[in-house]
């Protein structure tokens, strides 16, 4: 065994990659990403020992939330970006006080080789942990706290921060170094992860709408034009922003790829006129839309699939938190600004994309524009019109199980509307599966962050119908996962107390099999079984 990762949904058999992620990623990478995790662990245990005021820490924020976000799947492959990221946080982690008492190894080891890395990253990685509950709930826990670190970075590149959020990712990551600590307090403390969660996402809509505008219902073009192009992956809207006004002018048009589709509903990038629409559906089918592109692509974010070619390597440039052997990397300045012209020389070398596919999507459903529709929603549900709410939010993946997904929506009662956000919603966006009254069937919400919106959603809706609980609405929840930003939105529903969730299309290879009884008893937690079987069951509860 040359690694060991479970943390997303394709892990193999279920069970864990020994050799290679099924990512991609390399046993090197990972175990170097154990060993960042397990120093971020000693800064934390500093922190909350110390108890110094999180207030002061500003770069240790910024710079723990980068690191917790690079080891997110599919976004950091490069092994010396990894290892000069460990460099950098055992620095900073040695600028704080050493509390008093004996603390861990992690707040006090030293590695600066790389060689002495991959030695200590060895004895640290995810196995380190004995007892499978308590390595389970720990692994859970440091899980949602990368989803969590990820939305929480993307409010602060926008100015928004939240000092309680700091407070709890540091007593969190210090918890898990406590031998104390018995499976139930670490249920507990999943929880409260989850409760963070939901601040996080909250934070991040403050700082997307207050800084782009409120989403507004939109139609995005999935076809192509006649110049040269850049395709933008990823999450990060400030980089978009950034871009579009760098390629403002240039003869270059920007395309949305993947999770940055969403973008198109805000009201403050509508005014250029070279956004050109959206290129291709999820992340895994970068293969070979990537070929077609024939532009450059930035990846601001996760989702990195390695490509199989050195041509498209050569067209692929990183920022924020991502990296790739070979691909270049683009840092901002002292003020924040990325210089994107090198992007944008390459894209002028390059012919445009070859158009897959024509038409539209719509979208652009947020929680403040479906409940301007909350009345005719009402109306609907109570006529009859509308009989049930699917909320089908999540990830898309490669694995052909998950075909399951598009199958599901296309079973589903021509009375019922989906509910979605992030990447799984390319399993059904395309299906044409028509609107009720005027309510499209399938109400996109935007990004994974955008989660939050269908909650608010939710809970408005529960109002509006004067009842006391959630788990009362004609909604059900029908959740796909991959990686680890679905584990914090999957904790933060379990926090505000929806229960019943079926998630798919396996549940997590991280629960052992005590941690998956206590969800299943406490939670209702299901895995799915085929899409006829699940449509009837849902119907009918």
């Amino acid at each position: 065994m040359s690694m060991f990762c479970y943390q997303c949904q394709e892990t193999a058999g279920g069970k864990g990659c020994t050799l290679r992620g099924v990512c991609g990623k390399t046993a090197e990478v990972s175990n170097l990403q154990d060993l960042l995790i397990y120093t971020l662990k000693g800064i934390a245990q500093r922190i909350t020992l110390g108890k110094p005021d999180v207030t002061g820490l500003g770069e240790i924020h910024r710079e723990t939330l980068t690191s917790l976000f690079a080891t997110i799947t599919n976004a950091n492959f490069d092994e010396a970006s990894i290892a000069e990221r460990i460099r950098l946080m055992l620095r900073l982690r040695d600028t704080l006080p050493l509390p008093a008492g004996t603390p861990h190894d992690a707040a006090v080891f030293h590695a600066d080789t790389l060689e002495a890395m991959r030695e200590k990253a060895a004895t640290v990685g995810v196995l380190s942990t004995a007892n499978e509950d308590v390595r389970s709930l720990r692994e859970m826990i440091v899980y949602g706290l990368k989803g969590m670190a990820a939305y929480t970075e993307h409010a602060l590149n926008i100015g928004k921060e939240n000092q309680a959020i700091y407070a709890f990712l540091y007593e969190a990551l210090a918890a898990t170094l406590d031998d104390t600590l018995t499976a139930d307090d670490l249920v507990a403390l999943t929880l409260r992860t989850g409760e963070y969660g939901v601040q996080a996402m909250a934070l991040l809509d403050e700082a997307n709408t207050s800084r782009f505008g409120k989403p507004e219902i939109t139609t995005v073009n999935i076809g192509v034009r006649t110049n040269p192009a850049i395709l933008i992956s990823g999450h990060d809207l400030t980089d978009l922003e950034q871009l579009l006004a760098q390629t403002e002018g240039t003869g270059v048009d920007v395309y949305t790829h993947s999770e940055m589709l969403p973008a198109h509903y805000y009201p403050a990038f509508k005014k250029y006129a070279h956004f050109a629409g959206n290129y291709g559906n999820a992340w895994w089918k970068q293969l070979t839309e990537f070929e077609s592109f024939r532009g450059p692509i930035l990846f601001t974010t996760n989702c990195i699939v390695p490509p199989r070619s050195e041509e498209v390597r050569a067209r692929i440039f990183t920022t924020g938190a991502t990296g790739y052997p070979g691909c270049r990397h683009i840092l901002p300045d002292a003020n924040g600004r990325k210089d994107f012209s090198g992007i944008i020389a390459l894209a002028k070398t390059l012919p445009p994309p070859e158009e897959i596919e024509t038409g539209s999507i719509v979208g652009g459903f947020a929680h403040d524009q479906v409940l301007a529709l909350a009345d005719q929603v009402v109306a609907a549900v109570k006529s009859g019109a509308i009989r049930k709410f699917f909320v089908m939010a999540g990830c898309d993946g490669r694995m052909k199980s998950r075909e399951y997904y598009a199958d599901f929506a296309r079973k589903l009662p021509a009375d019922t509307v989906i509910l979605t956000a992030g990447c799984a919603k390319y399993r059904y966006n395309k299906l044409g599966l028509g609107d009720i009254g005027g309510i499209p069937r399938v109400l996109d919400a935007g990004q994974c962050n955008d989660s939050y919106s269908l909650a608010v959603i939710a809970l408005a809706l529960k109002e509006a119908f004067g009842l006391d609980d959630i788990n009362k609405l004609p909604i059900a929840f029908n959740i796909a996962w991959y990686e680890q930003k679905a584990v914090i939105v999957l904790l933060a529903l379990l926090y505000l107390g929806v229960r019943n969730i079926h998630l798919g299309p396996t549940l997590p290879g991280f629960l052992s099999p005590n941690v998956a009884r206590v969800l299943v008893e406490k939670f209702g937690i299901a895995s799915i079984t085929t899409a006829q079987d699940d449509v009837a069951l849902f119907m009918n509860a």
